[in-house]
């Protein structure tokens, strides 16, 4: 059994759970932690990539936590930077978490494209912010950005879409 994380604030740096390594926001925390722009503890959920060389005292590591302690540590956090999912955007929206989305890209490896991408510009316009460069998540760090209060949208999500297209599918074939 893991033990309960407690953090009176805290940011949130989630990368997702998908085998595609995110290194380029590993690297990015490693900056803003080194440089002072984060001075306040840290739950890095990393996933698949490799954050070993990660190591500052602000920061409390782990390959991946449950939806119930995920949902505490947004509850107790002052920011979450998260990977454009859209499950995870979803999440955040409908928790009211103040947050800001890194797209992973295809150019680096990240994702098979950059679909992620193209829903955090599609959010963008509910108030969703996301940054593609540093200079950008610093902005955000600084002066973090309005929670959101609602659900983005009522469409199914992507899980869900893609249930019912693969069940016609198959309805098809038969």
């Amino acid at each position: 059994m893991k033990p309960k994380l407690r953090f009176v604030s805290m940011i949130v740096y989630t990368l997702g759970t998908i085998f595609f390594p995110f290194d380029r926001a590993v690297f990015w925390l490693q900056e803003l932690l080194e440089r002072e722009i984060i001075v306040e503890p840290v739950l890095l959920q990393h996933g698949a990539t490799n954050a070993d060389k990660l190591n500052h005292p602000l920061l409390t590591s782990v390959a991946s936590l449950t939806i119930s302690e995920m949902h505490d540590a947004i509850r107790q956090s002052s920011l979450v930077i998260s990977h454009a999912g859209q499950g995870s955007t979803r999440m955040l929206a409908e928790m009211g978490a103040c947050f800001v989305l890194i797209p992973r890209l295809r150019r680096y490896g990240e994702h098979v494209d950059d679909h992620q991408l193209l829903f955090a510009r599609a959010v963008e316009r509910f108030g969703v912010p996301h940054c593609t460069e540093l200079e950008q998540l610093i902005k955000y760090i600084k002066q973090p950005p309005v929670p959101l209060k609602n659900k983005l949208f009522n469409a199914p999500s992507l899980a869900e879409h893609l249930i019912v297209r693969y069940k016609l599918a198959e309805l098809q074939t038969k």
